[in-house]
Order: structure tokens, then sequence, then C-alpha cells
């Protein structure tokens, strides 16, 4: 299988659905002439032309809401956001139309639209932008909510996402899109709404997604040493959330730890205990332990940014709070 970067995997993503549907069509904020600010749609311009990879202006409201009515006229648009942060200006195209059409319409209008954005915390960008709003979306019935670890996953994920009836907002760290890891050859998928075992264990379960999978293997490698096995679970989608992987695993291990870059406040990590609570208490051998970004806006300075984001050692010492008294 050859080696990309997760910036290549979904270049390549886009390339082949483009190629193999006309009604698939980019369209944002230097997406064409500059190539995208991430270079992911780079090349493409040039391939698909000036029709079906779009520069807009600079006003999110009205390229999303292209994106709703071009869906709703049959097409499939994938819509790029700068930054997910940028995306807070079109919360309305994206909450109260892309979600709800397909409801308010008695099932008359799909709406086969995908919002890509770069998101997360790491490259001294300050509070503004750097914002993780995936339990924003999560919140919404209507969207799917599609965060990606690995290369094979970016690509598979978001040919699923394109090709998907419903709207999809797919966030991609920013700071992992030059990690590389192997993909396969040919036409591939990888399905919404299933989570993914990065890494069996059978002492404590580590539930997370997007760039803390990275960490969890990690700490998971470093507490192997010591003789505790870790099980990872990647989600990998969020909505809809494979709820049955994670409480097979933690019946398994009897123990889990949930983490998140995002703030503690109602996000993810929330959710995946409570549903850890009602479908697996009776198998816990201990509390459930919750790692997540701090609650504060993002500090600028270098130093503070790193102390308000949680990393290898956070998931390491939480796995080890989980293990005493064994």
């Amino acid at each position: 299988m050859p080696t990309m970067s997760i910036k290549q995997a979904l270049n390549e993503a886009l390339r082949e659905e483009m190629r193999a549907d006309p009604d698939v069509f980019i369209m944002g904020e230097e997406v064409a002439e500059y190539q995208g600010a991430y270079k992911v749609t780079e090349g493409l311009l040039a391939e698909f032309g000036s029709k079906r990879v779009i520069d807009t202006p600079i006003s999110e409201e009205v390229i999303v809401g292209a994106g709703v009515g071009a869906a709703m006229a049959g097409l499939k648009p994938v819509v790029e956001m700068m930054t997910i942060n940028f995306a807070l200006l079109a919360l309305d195209q994206i909450v109260n139309h892309a979600a709800k059409y397909y409801y308010m319409s008695g099932g008359q209008y799909n709406i086969p639209l995908v919002v890509r954005a770069a998101s997360g915390v790491g490259l001294q960008l300050g509070a503004q932008h750097s914002q993780n709003f995936e339990s924003w979306f999560v919140h919404v019935p209507g969207l799917k909510v599609v965060l990606p670890a690995t290369s094979r996953d970016a690509k598979g994920l978001l040919k699923s996402a394109i090709r998907d009836p419903d709207p999809v907002i797919f966030l991609e760290h920013e700071l992992i899109y030059l990690n590389k890891s192997e993909v396969p050859d040919g036409d591939f998928t990888v399905p919404l709404g299933v989570a993914d075992v990065k890494r069996e264990g059978t002492d404590v379960t580590i539930i997370t997604y997007s760039r803390m999978v990275l960490f969890a293997l990690k700490a998971a490698e470093r507490l192997a040493k010591e003789g505790i096995s870790v099980e990872v679970i990647d989600l990998r989608t969020l909505r809809p959330l494979d709820t049955r992987t994670v409480i097979d695993s933690v019946k398994k291990t009897h123990r889990a730890v949930v983490a998140e870059e995002d703030w503690p406040m109602c996000g993810m990590g929330a959710e995946l205990i409570a549903q850890i609570q009602q479908e697996a208490f009776d198998y816990l051998d201990a509390p459930v332990e919750r790692v997540s970004g701090v609650d504060v806006p993002m500090p600028y300075a270098k130093n503070l940014e790193k102390m308000a984001v949680p990393g290898e050692e956070e998931l390491y010492s939480a796995v080890k709070r989980v293990m005493q008294g064994v």
C-alpha cells in the first residue's frame, strides 16, 4: 500500500470523487487559484476547471447557503471553510437550513453537502482561531460529524461523506495534515458511524478521536512497558456515534478513559460517559476518567497554549488513576 499524508489522502479522495461524478464540485475561499489554505485542493483547478473548483467571496454564510441550494438542486457540493472558526458566520445556514430541510420537506429534499474545515489547536493562532466546535455540530439532529485521525480514514471517510445523502461536517485537525500512513490502492470507502479499534487491549479502554488518537496510541505503548494493556478506540464519526463498539470494549476491559481536545463543558466526553454509565455501569471496576482541554479561551503564548491542550502525559496519568488498586 502507498504511504501518503492526510493532506494528500484528502486531495486524492476529492479528485477520485470528482472524476467519478460530475455533480461533485468544490467551492470556498482560495480553493482554486491558491489551492486551499492547507493545499488540500492542490491541482484540482487545473484538472477540473473553474466551474467545478470555485473561488468565492469572503462570506461564509453565502458560501454555505450556495452549497445548500446546490444540494437541493441535485448537485454534490464540497464546501471548504478555511478554518472551523469561520463557520460561526454560517451557523444559520448549517443549523437552520442544511440540517433541517430533509425533515421540513417531508423527505422531498436531501442535502448531500460536505462542509470541510481545518480544526484544532496548536499553531499559536489565538483564542478566536484555536477552537474545536465538534460538540456544537453533534448537538444538531440532521448533521453528521466526522473527524479522521489517519490518512486511510481521511480518504475513506471523505469519499463516504461526499456520497452520503445528508449534510456532513468534516473536520481535519490542522496539526496532522502532514502525518503519513498507509492508504489502500483503488476505490475504497470507510463507513460513517463505525468506530475503529486502533489497538486492542484488556485492562482499560481509551475512547477518543482526531489528533487525540495519536496521543492515546503513544500512551498505550508506554503503558504496555509497565504491564498495562490499553485498548484504543478511534470514534472517527461523532454523529452517528458507534456506541456499540464503545460499550463492548468497556465490558471487556472494565475501565474507561474518554479524551477530547475540546473544552469539557457539554463536550463529547460528557456524552460518552453518560452512554457508558447507562449501558455498562455494572461492568465498571472504577469511575470513568475524563481528559479534555482546559476550560479557558486559548492563550496565545506558546507555553500557555501547550498547558491548555491535553496530550500523551494527560492520557498516561488518567490510565494510571483508573488502574489504581489493581
